[in-house]
């Protein structure tokens, strides 16, 4: 389907289901690099901050794709799931604590933003303020507004955590990266440190947003799941199905003419996967998916998402907790006064307004 990105800027998205399999599991066809293309592109072009080259694991292929991606992969792996259930569970509390005796709240604001920069503070040794700052950055690339300068602004920034850990190693992902055997520059870790940054703070917080606007007006599975029936990575599994948070992404850039399943896809253009339309496509329509997680919004192929599994911890634990804290808990609006935000990538509430008993002194019952 041919598309505009931004005005001026052509681009083919890919809506079918098998189509964008077979595109994402094939990267000498369709490389990652876009420098070609965005010779072409004007400087202050709102979507190029997002799809602009960087040496990192999502724009590069290859033998250097597989250098920085085993960095990456690595550095995840060594972060201890139950060192980071514990973190998501302490840094939810503190943030619920912070609301729960006013009856009503925005999730949005007060939680589902918050609570993945706090883990990524931790996670990566990034000072708090300085996430913060990096988390505005990515609000701007993903929304199209002022990117130029939000691009800039997260640049410096992780410029400045990662000259902190060649001072100062610790115990954090970001240490780990630097001292792997693959010997990356600065300018090679900054940007695998961007995208981690990136991947763990606008994604998880539409993920947990999403997920639980689902839950709070689906009777469905909101019965399903408080009465056991489902758990809460179902819960997750059927959003990232239906309604993902990044719902086109995934850019390739065909460095030749390509003739795909009857259509001529021009040189040095963007082709771009709607993880939203693929997984929706008829053909993968099916009565139960409870257990089905084949959809494509974690990617598929040799750039498949390296964080998904921490990325679905976060969003479960932070979840699990927010119920066991706030029993009772209903949207406090209708659902047609929900607005989301612009931009072409995601889908991102504005708020998540709710409402619940007010609750005070220790924390509620578990949800059994």
């Amino acid at each position: 389907m041919p598309v505009e990105l931004a005005p001026g800027v052509p681009a083919t998205l890919i809506i079918g289901y098998a189509a964008a399999l077979e595109v994402l599991r094939d990267p000498n066809t369709f490389p990652k690099d876009p420098r070609r293309w965005q010779q072409r592109i004007p400087r202050d072009c709102p979507v190029l901050p997002l799809m602009m080259y960087r040496p990192n694991c999502m724009y590069t292929d290859g033998m250097i794709h597989s250098r920085l991606r085993q960095a990456v992969t690595d550095g995840l792996g060594s972060v201890d799931p139950n060192v980071l259930r514990e973190h998501v569970e302490h840094s939810a509390e503190a943030l619920i604590r912070e609301f729960r005796s006013a009856g009503k709240a925005d999730l949005l604001s007060l939680f589902a933003r918050p609570l993945p920069l706090m883990v990524l503070s931790r996670t990566l040794g990034c000072p708090p303020v300085l996430s913060e700052q990096l988390a505005a950055g990515f609000k701007g690339i993903f929304d199209g507004v002022d990117a130029k300068r939000a691009n800039a602004v997260l640049t410096h920034g992780v410029a400045e955590l990662i000259a902190l850990k060649r001072r100062d190693p610790q115990r954090d992902l970001t240490s780990r990266i630097l001292a792997h055997p693959a010997g990356l520059s600065d300018e090679e870790a900054l940007h695998q440190v961007l995208l981690l940054m990136g991947a763990g703070a606008e994604p998880e917080q539409n993920l947990i947003a999403n997920t639980l606007r689902l839950m709070l007006t689906s009777d469905r599975v909101a019965g399903d799941v408080w009465g056991g029936n489902l758990l809460i990575e179902d819960a997750l599994d059927e959003l990232l199905w239906t309604d993902p948070p990044i719902a086109n992404f995934a850019f390739t850039y065909p460095d030749r003419d390509v003739d795909f399943r009857g259509v001529r896809l021009p040189a040095d253009q963007p082709v771009v996967i709607s993880f939203a339309a693929a997984n929706t496509d008829p053909s993968t329509a099916s009565g139960n998916r409870v257990g089905n997680r084949a959809h494509l919004a974690w990617g598929a192929g040799p750039h498949a998402c390296p964080a998904k599994r921490p990325a679905q911890l976060i969003a479960t634990v932070a979840i699990e907790k927010l119920l066991d804290m706030l029993p009772g808990i209903e949207l406090d609006a209708s659902v047609t006064e929900l607005d989301w935000r612009p931009g072409p990538f995601h889908r991102a509430l504005t708020t998540l307004p709710v409402r619940f008993p007010p609750v005070s002194g220790g924390l509620s019952a578990s949800r059994p």
